[in-house]
């Protein structure tokens, strides 16, 4: 029986229809399975509870997106509260290790990408990205996470993970730098011209 107003789906397809993206924007962002199984079904429960309220402005999909993406702010929220260890002291050395002693600059400055935007058309560049993300310390991954892909403010970042503004700029700045890192070794190396 489909209870849905017209031009709406019926909630028990919700999962069959968006099951998949959803997880998949889950995981990207807490990077443990079952964490993001976990905030799908919060998402599709929340999202069950305040159906009658859809007002149909936005598509479904993009209606259960917004709310996972509370329910991700949520989860931050608590493991900040229930984690409150930094990252490792090593993997800091290492970015530091990236400029000179004295002067802040680059000890060997990066190297130049060609044709960058051409590689946010290949889906290997993208696996290559997941892989540095997944890479980076989880606090790191958050950030950068937040407020890159999902858009987040350094006021809205402070917010969610109780933090300075000065402590989220860090966090954000060692982010892009191990990313960089990683994605000048797997994907714009040497071996560029065969892409």
């Amino acid at each position: 029986m489909n209870d849905a107003p017209p031009g709406r789906s019926d909630p028990a397809t919700w999962l069959d229809q968006y099951g998949d993206s959803l997880y998949r924007f889950a995981l990207l962002r807490v990077r443990e399975p079952a964490t993001a199984e976990d905030l799908v079904q919060e998402t599709l429960l929340a999202a069950w509870r305040a159906r009658d309220s859809f007002a149909g402005q936005a598509a479904e999909r993009t209606w259960l997106i917004a709310i996972l993406k509370n329910k991700l702010i949520d989860h931050f929220r608590r493991s900040r509260r229930e984690t409150p260890l930094p990252d490792a002291v090593d993997s800091d050395a290492a970015i530091d290790a990236l400029f000179t002693e004295h002067n802040d600059h680059w000890v060997h400055p990066p190297a130049a990408w060609a044709r960058p935007d051409d590689a946010l058309e290949q889906a290997e560049f993208w696996q290559a990205f997941q892989d540095c993300l997944a890479g980076l310390p989880a606090r790191q991954a958050q950030v950068f996470t937040l407020n890159e892909i999902d858009g987040l403010s350094t006021e809205e970042l402070c917010k969610v993970l109780e933090a300075q503004p000065s402590n989220v700029w860090v966090m954000l700045h060692r982010a892009r730098l191990r990313l960089r890192e990683c994605l000048e070794q797997t994907w714009f190396g040497t071996d560029l011209e065969n892409r």
